[in-house]
């Protein structure tokens, strides 16, 4: 009897036969779709991120009333009374500052928004972090080091293809997948 096994042993201590290499592309194609739906989900966030800046200047500009009900509670800005998530919370303050901001500054701008999004957290800083950092693996934004050696985080958007002038109306956004 001839032994085909290759020396590898499977997760259940079985020895994997070279005639079972098919597994092995299997696992490697599987693993290079995810990678690709990972970074195109971070294309899409960035995106989702832009047209949102996009549309609260316009509505910034023109009033919340250009917008309808449908569309004020995709660009939260839909007064329904209820508390806003906390990492939403954490996306409006980075996607409104235009520059990096430390832990401490998101957790100010937050405090003088909506401070009850605050009370319900023992340690703010820590949340804060958590959620910068998962903006982060989402591709929402992105850290740096600062002079000092404290982080900082910045809302990663699309470069806008033309500053919104009243009266002017944005180039449509065409993006394929």
């Amino acid at each position: 009897m001839q032994d085909n096994s290759i020396g590898n042993i499977g997760n259940n201590g079985v020895s994997l036969l070279s005639s079972d290499t098919h597994v092995h592309e299997v696992v490697k194609t599987a693993h290079e779709e995810l990678r690709q739906l990972m970074k195109q989900r971070a294309d899409i966030m960035k995106r989702i991120g832009t047209l949102k800046q996009t549309i609260a200047g316009l509505a910034n500009l023109f009033g919340d009333e250009i917008l309808g009900e449908d569309l004020l509670e995709l660009v939260d800005r839909k007064t329904t009374g209820r508390q806003p998530g906390f990492t939403k919370a954490c996306r409006m303050v980075l996607m409104e500052a235009g520059s990096a901001l430390s832990v401490r500054e998101v957790c100010q701008r937050i405090q003088d928004r909506a401070p009850a999004v605050l009370l319900r957290h023992k340690d703010p800083l820590a949340s804060v972090t958590t959620v910068l950092n998962r903006l982060v693996d989402y591709g929402e934004a992105q850290s740096e080091v600062r002079e000092n050696g404290r982080r900082a985080w910045l809302w990663v958007s699309e470069p806008p293809r033309g500053s919104l002038t009243q009266g002017s109306v944005p180039e449509p956004a065409i993006s394929h997948l």
